[in-house]
């Protein structure tokens, strides 16, 4: 029952990135979006989730685990509150900002529950593996609640769904999971606000790229203050006595790698949900309910993955499982990028997507194990934080240079099409055309066409450094194997 509470907060955490994915077509014509600054209603959430995990892991270790795991939850349901009820554009940022807090306060504090509940082994490995199972498939199975509560609701639903799922989370905590112990330390306000900050303008000059080009002042000037805020960032972790990111983590050459993994494969898994959901709704023209069945067999191979990679884990040990994952996930996307407009869901997306899925399943659970190996428990919240940080970090990052990617390509095919166009459109279709800004299909297809191609093949080489990264990096012990059958010391 402790595993099945911490398990759906963390299924409410990780659905909530991907069931609003589904609802993006809708939200764009309810609030008026552009499609490049559609991005930012994955961002805003992703971007305040990732920056303050590792904040949340440490409120967990100072002031309790159980007790910040509900305060974290109520938060998430409040946000998700108000961002059912948003008339407009800020209004929805900033709900989805508010859920990304409550989801960086909730998501580390119930992965160190996994580590302080049950004990290190084969229980342990297998909570890790429905943890992780959850942690990938949640993805799909958003985008196919998504679909239902678009199709037979409206958008909003997909933010309103939370409030139910949340409380009933809160009530069951109290009697399933016990409070851990508090550890005594002190919160590093500072260091989440340079990285938070410091991400947040990153990811603008990225997409601000992909509108107005990179010689834009704007997109100058967010790279540099970008710039300044992490090093400001690493200069406050350097000299803080408890860092919100302990640096002496990274000098575990397989925690670093593990990290470097995270960040790659983030970003492609994320670029896959959001590109392929445009398209099969603007191109293939499936409704929100027929897109998220679309995406439903991702969650069943994802949990194939993990399965076997948990159960072979303590004989083979991870590296094999990170290794091929990582190679399979990139030939899944280097499958998706020869989609064009004549693509069929059958004969070009289900294939890829299957591929892509089965590699990823055998990465989470590996990158898990490993990141949290060898990690003192005073430290698991921090560890746990840190590993779901680069989660998110990661896919905002990879997120905002995907559209970049997206933006460029599909501007480039835009000045093909236009001409093209108007050389053969009535005086209506002109008329039309000028005064929303719009190309009827199929040269829209073409245009959206072109930029998720290109998009795709950087979300291959994103997955393809993950994979050199396993092969030179990760180095597996003896005493790695004997832990994850059961046996040396349990962590200190």
């Amino acid at each position: 029952m402790a595993l099945l509470v911490i398990a759906s907060c963390q299924l409410m955490v990780v659905l909530d990135i991907t069931i609003v994915n589904i609802a993006l077509p809708d939200i764009q014509r309810s609030l008026d979006f552009s499609t490049t600054s559609l991005s930012w209603v994955v961002n805003a959430y992703t971007l305040t989730f990732g920056g303050l995990l590792l904040l949340g892991g440490r409120m967990g270790d100072i002031l309790g685990r159980r007790r910040v795991f509900i305060f974290g939850v109520l938060l998430f349901v409040l946000a998700s509150l108000l961002g059912g009820l948003s008339q407009n554009e800020w209004q929805l940022l900033a709900a989805r900002a508010l859920q990304g807090v409550g989801g960086a306060i909730a998501s580390p504090t119930s992965l160190a529950l996994i580590s302080t509940t049950f004990p290190e082994g084969p229980e342990r490995n297998r909570a890790f593996g429905v943890f992780a199972a959850v942690s990938a498939g949640g993805g799909a199975i958003g985008l196919l609640a998504g679909g239902m509560l678009v199709e037979w609701l409206n958008w909003r639903w997909v933010l309103f769904v939370n409030v139910p799922i949340g409380l009933l989370i809160v009530l069951a905590t109290p009697r399933w999971i016990r409070e851990s112990e508090r550890h005594p330390g002190h919160f590093d306000v500072l260091g989440a606000m340079t990285s938070t900050i410091g991400m947040v303008l990153l990811v603008y000059g990225f997409i601000r790229a992909a509108q107005d080009g990179w010689r834009d002042p704007l997109t100058l000037g967010a790279f540099g203050a970008a710039v300044v805020f992490l090093l400001l960032f690493v200069l406050v972790e350097q000299r803080s006595r408890q860092p919100i990111t302990p640096l002496h983590m990274f000098a575990d050459r397989n925690r670093a790698g593990t990290y470097g993994m995270m960040l790659s494969l983030a970003a492609a898994i994320f670029g896959m949900f959001f590109f392929l959901t445009l398209f099969v709704q603007n191109v293939l023209d499936f409704s929100p309910l027929e897109a998220g069945l679309a995406f439903l067999p991702v969650s069943a191979v994802i949990a194939i993955g993990a399965g076997l990679a948990s159960q072979y884990l303590p004989r083979y040990g991870p590296k094999p499982f990170m290794v091929v994952g990582a190679i399979l996930a990139a030939a899944g996307l280097a499958w998706l990028t020869l989609t064009d407009i004549h693509s069929t869901y059958l004969g070009s997306i289900l294939g890829p997507m299957l591929v892509f899925s089965l590699g990823m399943g055998m990465e989470f659970v590996s990158l898990t194990l490993m990141a949290l190996s060898n990690v003192a428990t005073p430290e698991t919240g921090a560890a746990s934080g840190l590993l779901n940080a680069t989660q998110q970090v990661g896919g905002s990052l990879g997120l905002s240079i995907l559209v970049t990617m997206y933006g460029t390509a599909s501007n480039n095919e835009a000045d093909q099409q236009i001409p093209a166009f108007l050389s053969q459109a009535t005086p209506l279709e002109r008329v039309r055309f000028e005064r929303t800004g719009q190309l009827p299909s199929p040269y829209a297809d073409e245009i959206l066409t072109a930029g998720v191609s290109a998009a795709f093949i950087m979300a291959a080489i994103f997955t393809a450094i993950a994979a050199v990264i396993a092969l030179l990096v990760i180095q597996v012990r003896p005493s790695d194997l004997e832990r994850l059958q059961g046996g040396g010391l349990p962590t200190a």
